[in-house]
């Protein structure tokens, strides 16, 4: 009596499973070497089993199978979907060319012209459009010059900050040249002593100061000299 045939079905029991998996995964790859060597045949075989682990058998190199398959499988997808694509891009190209034909004739219809054939609510939703784009282009208009005018103003504040911080420094080293006056000439009036009223945000000390002195002999009197000639006849 022969064996019954087997039903194809998943296996209930694990063991029973695992030695199946075994027996039919060796006789697979045997058969695919046998298949390569026979035949003369590429053959690559990769198993996964239900834990995870890899199985495989290649005739020449795993990775040109791979290779080849994927790029066989192009070739052959593109050769089969050729027309189709072709159709799909000459619809493309047909609908570009209406949206432009649109375009083009919008865009010569807000300019005004070929308003032929407009009837009074064309030419009012054309009057409409034609408001919302100039109030859009004012807006925007405003809002550069709003942002303009922020800048001008923040600059503006800046050089205003750095006005005051320099007026500051100035009054202090016209204190501070005040104070070296003082040192210099006690309690003299430094103004006169400078020869000249201090200004205002002036640091110089008086001209005079950095002139040379001149310095002269005086001539000796004539009533002198008559004296002393008479007292040296006696």
């Amino acid at each position: 009596m022969g064996r019954g045939k087997i039903v194809i079905q998943r296996i209930d029991k694990s063991t029973s499973r695992q030695v199946t998996f075994s027996k039919r995964r060796s006789g697979l790859l045997k058969k695919a070497k046998e298949l390569a060597i026979l035949c003369d045949a590429e053959v690559g075989v990769v198993i996964f089993s239900s834990t995870g682990k890899l199985y495989e058998f290649s005739s020449t190199s795993m990775k040109s199978i791979i290779e080849r398959h994927t790029k066989t499988k192009e070739d052959h997808h593109q050769l089969l979907n050729h027309g189709s694509e072709v159709k799909f891009w000459q619809r493309e190209a047909a609908t570009l060319r209406q949206q432009l034909q649109d375009l083009q004739e919008n865009h010569r219809k807000l300019m005004g012209e070929e308003l032929q054939g407009l009837n009074v609510e064309d030419l009012h939703r054309l009057e409409n459009q034609l408001e919302m784009s100039l109030r859009g282009v004012r807006m925007k208009k405003v809002q550069m010059l709003t942002d303009e005018v922020h800048e001008l103003r923040r600059k503006g504040h800046l050089i205003h900050q750095e006005n005051n911080e320099l007026y500051e420094k100035v009054k202090l080293l016209q204190q501070e040249n005040k104070e070296l006056c003082k040192k210099a000439y006690g309690t003299r009036d430094v103004s006169a002593a400078n020869g000249t009223a201090l200004v205002p945000f002036g640091f110089a000390i008086g001209r005079e100061q950095f002139e040379p002195i001149q310095l002269h002999l005086s001539q000796p009197e004539p009533e002198n000299i008559e004296t002393s000639r008479a007292s040296g006849s006696k």
